[in-house]
């Protein structure tokens, strides 16, 4: 049975810094009805993603950024319960950006069905969605990576950081992580097979752990996180390295613009290139990647770890704790049952 309210999360205030529970609102609404060529979603993951810190500002981007009062964008995986489109059944499991909610409205070009027999649905908002597409495409089209060469990703235990190195060792490549704390770096070696991890927080000299991670340098970055730790893997890139930029969490929730941009005078004689992407932009290739990716996962060779808090409620504090790294893998919410396990 549908409900006819259900509870939606809400930004309530810009945050200058880190943001805080208290910028968020758990509200009760009226439950929407699906008008033409829609359909109403019962939310069962929500995916919580570092980009979502840039849509509580109030600035130009690539997208968007959410309003004042409105629901919290991400991306969802759900259950089809109420259907005036063609293209979807009661019960079809789908995913696309329907916010923070437990049910939302459905229907645009994004929206796409998910097959809950080739992996658990919840992949579908990590390494069968937005971050393993990130991966997959930030890795091989943008860092171009050759075999035998050194590529080094930093929140190597992250959604998308797991699978680059993943990736990198299916290309042939030496997979060097960066992460925060030894029980991830644990993980990331011993389970998902890097050939070296580095600890940022382990108090050791970045510069010289690298040098020993990568005793040949650096041919391709994979930039997460950008700040202090990116500057230590910049001082070690080889002559003709790539530097993937997809993202810089360290300064997500910074109130004033760090100096920089710091250490490109050494790109210059090193002929070291730098691109920034975004997902989307390959997003008409998206098909193919998704049948590699699944079949690696099948084959056992694309391993994954995800991080799920339960409930509508906790997901402003599970956000809070990803910008803060205390997430151990993917970061979802669980908001209702999920029917493909019984």
């Amino acid at each position: 049975m549908i409900p006819k309210t259900h509870r939606r999360v809400v930004l309530v205030r810009r945050p200058p810094g880190e943001p805080a529970e208290s910028d968020f609102r758990v509200e009760e609404v009226a439950t929407p009805e699906p008008g033409p060529r829609e359909v109403l979603v019962r939310v069962i993951y929500l995916s919580l993603d570092p980009y979502m810190r840039g849509r509580m500002r109030d600035a130009a981007s690539y997208a968007s950024p959410v309003g004042i009062g409105e629901t919290m964008t991400g991306g969802a995986v759900g259950e089809v319960v109420k259907s005036n489109h063609p293209g979807f059944s009661v019960g079809d499991i789908v995913e696309d950006r329907l916010g923070w909610q437990e049910y939302a409205i459905g229907g645009s070009a994004t929206l796409r069905k998910i097959d809950p027999s080739i992996a658990p649905i919840s992949t579908a908002n990590g390494i069968l969605g937005m971050p393993g597409m990130t991966a997959y495409f930030g890795l091989l089209e943008v860092g171009r990576p050759k075999p035998g060469e050194t590529v080094v990703v930093s929140a190597a235990s992250g959604a998308v950081g797991q699978a680059v190195g993943q990736i990198a060792k299916l290309m042939g490549c030496r997979a060097v992580g960066i992460a925060g704390g030894a029980a991830k770096c644990d993980f990331v070696t011993k389970e998902l097979g890097f050939d070296a991890c580095v600890d940022y927080k382990a108090g050791n000299d970045l510069d010289a752990a690298l040098r020993a991670a990568c005793p040949s340098g650096v041919d391709v970055y994979f930039d997460n996180v950008g700040g202090v730790v990116s500057d230590a893997v910049l001082r070690n890139l080889n002559f003709y390295a790539r530097i993937s930029l997809c993202g810089s969490i360290s300064q997500y929730n910074a109130t004033s613009v760090e100096m920089g941009p710091r250490l490109m005078g050494t790109f210059v004689g090193k002929r070291v290139t730098a691109r920034g992407f975004i997902v989307s932009d390959f997003a008409g290739h998206y098909e193919p990647a998704l049948r590699q990716m699944a079949a690696w996962i099948r084959s056992g060779q694309l391993k994954y770890r995800e991080d799920i808090a339960e409930g509508i409620e906790k997901t402003p504090r599970a956000f809070i704790g990803l910008l803060r790294g205390e997430n151990f893998g993917k970061m979802l919410v669980r908001v209702g049952a999920d029917p493909t396990k019984r």
